[in-house]
């Protein structure tokens, strides 16, 4: 019998994590981080399937998370599908567009995201892991 993908939601958004967390949890077991660290250590606690994560968060950013992943032996070979609605907030952070042009990201879903946009983009990369 297959076991479910796991995908590790990182994302800072209260209303947002509640409700990507009810779409996903009809085919995937959902684990969440409210911010970067969280979602570090996390990510390398359970080792998920795939990780959704979001750009503009305090403290950490999505990138500099995104980075870190990449950069663990353990960790870098997990999808990191990066959530933003970054293009329509560009003037509210003091993030620089160009960190994500040098991401090693697999994927990038703009918010909002359809339910089933999610599950296509989330399928896609559970998929590749064997899931």
């Amino acid at each position: 019998m297959k076991t479910r993908a796991r995908v590790l939601l990182i994302d800072d958004d209260p209303d947002f994590i509640e409700s990507t967390k009810m779409v996903l949890q009809s085919k995937y077991d959902v684990l969440v981080a409210p911010n970067g660290e969280e979602g570090l250590k996390t990510a390398r606690k359970e080792k998920p399937d795939v990780i959704l994560l979001d750009v503009i968060m305090p403290l950490t950013d999505g990138f500099t998370v995104a980075e870190r992943l990449k950069k663990d032996p353990e960790l870098a070979g997990i999808p990191v599908l990066m959530l933003t609605s970054f293009s329509e907030r560009v003037g509210e952070t003091t993030i620089p567009v160009s960190r994500g042009f040098s991401l090693e990201a697999e994927d990038y879903i703009s918010k909002p995201v359809t339910p089933q946009e999610l599950l296509k983009r989330v399928g896609k990369w559970a998929e590749r892991s064997g899931k």
